[in-house]
């Protein structure tokens, strides 16, 4: 197994906490990748010998980022809807139905195309990890062949039969077919099950809709996470926690309950400011999540309705600019964060050991994410070639 040396970064983002709050940033640094995996990082001065080198000449280099929630598997476009929430009309989760019927009528070929180009922009702003939903099929034959094609491009692979009732289905008949009959042709091709909790909508799945979904997806053997408080300050957020879930998505509208229950859980909160951008409702509250020591990942929800965006820096600079966040802890809920949310200590860190997944940036310090808004200044660095 060859080792590469990665020299000449100006700045060094490794998230190892032994390397100091909050970054664990190494100046000067370098580091050495054997396979796909980090052999050593520490200054550019005691490097290692290794097989061949790659001199980024001052460039920041910082852990891939880790797109935690995504729903990339879809055919057609909502442009049409995105021009009218820019012009007024409220997001109510509807539109769900159009991308259904798109995604239906598309062929796997034209599927897996989409889905490659779309993979392509992530990892050119910087994305080495994505986390991927069924949920534009809604049936068993659909969802399955959803989950199918994002398994070729990603382990994170989730479950979300339970995304929307589909028009004409009754919620009781719909409830059973995603707990029976959808969940067996999905379960072996999922990490993960999804349900969008909101009481306010009658698209999406009350409380105990909600439990009895998640139950039957851990029954199955996936794991669990949350849509949750997108549209409304509801149950999703404590549902969430009660079962463990790796993560609580869109905490949009959060009561104090919910801020408390967060904290003192290991569900961590992944924040998607790109759909409050895309649908003008009000961002999440990330300082009183993080000031009461709730754990906050960062992730696109890139989606043809509410966020149509595969950018995390984009995300990074959303976060700062809106939400209260620190550069620096932005780039660690998109790093770091995501990793957690996906329970993956792999990923998100670069120490030795972790996965060699690295994004450099055409800047000196990580700083740049959120100071240069819409610059492709981030792209993922590729090792073997």
């Amino acid at each position: 197994m060859s080792a590469v040396l990665v020299t000449g970064i100006g700045e060094l983002v490794t998230n190892d906490p032994g390397r100091g709050a909050p970054l664990g940033l190494v100046g000067s640094a370098a580091l050495v990748a054997e396979g796909d995996r980090i052999a050593w990082v520490g200054p550019a001065a005691a490097a290692p010998a290794a097989d061949r080198a790659l001199d980024l000449a001052g460039r920041a280099v910082l852990p891939g980022f880790v797109d935690s929630h995504s729903h990339l598997v879809f055919a057609g476009d909502r442009a049409a809807e995105f021009a009218a929430r820019m012009s007024g009309q409220p997001y109510d989760g509807g539109g769900i139905a159009a991308t259904v019927a798109a995604t239906r009528a598309a062929t796997d070929a034209e599927l897996r195309a989409l889905l490659a180009a779309r993979v392509a922009e992530l990892a050119a702003q910087g994305t080495t990890t994505v986390e991927i939903k069924s949920g534009y099929g809604l049936d068993v034959e659909d969802e399955a062949r959803l989950l199918r094609l994002a398994g070729e491009v990603t382990s994170e692979t989730t479950y979300l039969g339970a995304h929307v009732v589909p028009a004409g289905r009754s919620r009781e008949d719909y409830l059973r077919l995603v707990t029976g009959r959808m969940l067996a042709a999905c379960a072996p091709l999922a990490r993960w099950v999804d349900v969008f909790c909101e009481p306010a909508s009658s698209h999406a799945f009350d409380q105990d809709e909600a439990r009895a979904v998640l139950a039957a997806g851990r029954a199955a053997g996936l794991l669990p996470r949350v849509h949750a408080n997108q549209l409304s300050a509801g149950p999703g957020v404590r549902l969430a926690v009660d079962v463990g879930a790796a993560s609580a998505d869109h905490c949009t509208y959060l009561a104090p309950a919910d801020v408390d229950a967060l904290a003192g859980s290991d569900t961590v909160a992944t924040l998607l400011p790109g759909v409050e951008f895309s649908t003008r409702s009000p961002y999440p509250d990330a300082r009183r999540l993080l000031d009461a020591g709730a754990t906050v990942a960062l992730a696109t929800d890139c989606n043809p309705g509410t966020c149509f965006s595969s950018s995390m820096p984009f995300v990074v600079a959303l976060a700062v600019r809106e939400m209260g966040m620190t550069p620096a802890e932005a780039v660690s809920a998109a790093t770091t964060g995501g990793a957690r949310a996906l329970r993956r200590p792999d990923i998100g860190v670069l120490r030795p050991g972790s996965r060699a997944d690295l994004a450099v940036l055409d800047a000196p310090s990580y700083l740049h994410l959120a100071y240069r808004p819409g610059v492709p200044i981030a792209r993922r660095l590729v090792l073997d070639g």
